[in-house]
């Protein structure tokens, strides 16, 4: 009777560790990717020069196999204006697609069923399961998805998703966030605008700054990390464009050690490492906290400048704060 009571036990004792092993939930990896397109004109007499810089960021968790788990999308198509005397226009308030909801007008202004927003979302949840050889295939010749995008509620251009996402799977690294962290993305565009001289040429300067984090159920981070496209639209005092539209445009991520902040700045730390500082500075904090991080003169504060990130943080924190 003992020995048939000890079975017993150590069979209980097996399926209690057996349980609890297979409800442990699992780490997945996470990543940011961006994709960056361009386009600018000359002003003339009746309209005024145009650039645009449109930032397409995803960001993604993983399973161990490199299969989406989730994911969500955001654009900031940002354009700014220079007049053909050369003088460049201040922008107003940038809002990405996403944060525009139905303002952007889907629906109104192109009959669409569904706003950007709500296409955004209907993607995201059809490449849910795929890996990154598999989401060129949702793209058709149009740019447009394919039979399969369309019927899930997405009748819009998708060719850059696939890019972002292409590249968020490629910058995806090991995390603690699992299947019930929400994904978070948030985006500020600031614009710097110089008139052109004799001397130098004009300047409507954007600047797209991205963070994406994993939050937990407190809203508190679990991992994250950030990138900035910066595109500077040139112009005569003619107001003719100088922007070469047909080089790529690298983020500062992208660009990794060629940015240049060793070389050029004298900085110990290259960008990348030092928006990786900020990141590493978040986890733990919700967004109501982020802004604690930076001091009166828009550097980091001296903890964040002691972890080595020594450059102006605010459009981390403006971008960062979103995610609330």
């Amino acid at each position: 009777m003992k020995k048939i009571i000890s079975v017993l036990l150590v069979l209980v004792m097996a399926l209690g560790v057996f349980a609890l092993t297979g409800c442990k939930k699992k780490d997945l990896k996470f990543g940011l990717g961006v994709y960056t397109s361009v386009s600018a004109t000359d002003a003339t007499e009746d309209k005024a020069g145009e650039g645009k810089a449109t930032v397409t960021a995803a960001a993604v968790l993983l399973d161990k196999d490199g299969k989406i788990v989730k994911a969500v999308i955001d654009c900031a198509d940002s354009a700014v204006k220079y007049t053909a005397e050369g003088k460049a226009e201040k922008a107003g308030e940038f809002k990405t697609k996403y944060e525009q909801g139905a303002d952007y007008g889907m629906k109104t202004y192109a009959g669409s069923e569904k706003e950007w927003f709500e296409q955004a979302d209907a993607f995201c949840a059809l490449v849910v399961g795929k890996g990154a050889d598999e989401l060129g295939a949702l793209v058709a010749d149009d740019y447009k998805g394919t039979e399969d995008v369309v019927n899930a509620g997405c009748t819009i251009y998708v060719s850059e998703f696939v890019k972002a996402l292409e590249a968020a799977i490629e910058n995806a690294t090991d995390s603690t966030a699992d299947e019930d962290s929400a994904l978070k993305l948030g985006v500020s565009t600031t614009a710097t605008p110089a008139d052109a001289t004799e001397d130098k040429a004009g300047s409507n300067k954007v600047e797209t700054t991205v963070y994406a984090a994993a939050v937990d159920a407190d809203g508190k981070v679990i991992v994250a990390s950030a990138d900035c496209v910066e595109v500077d639209f040139t112009f005569d005092t003619a107001g003719k464009s100088t922007f070469d539209t047909k080089r790529e445009v690298l983020s500062k991520g992208q660009k990794g050690a060629d940015y240049g902040m060793k070389t050029y700045a004298g900085s110990e730390k290259e960008w990348f490492e030092q928006a990786d500082a900020f990141c590493a500075a978040t986890v733990g904090k919700t967004a109501s906290e982020f802004a604690g991080l930076m001091d009166s003169d828009y550097k980091g504060n001296s903890d964040l400048q002691a972890a080595g990130c020594t450059i102006y943080v605010s459009g981390f924190v403006k971008a960062a704060s979103k995610i609330g």
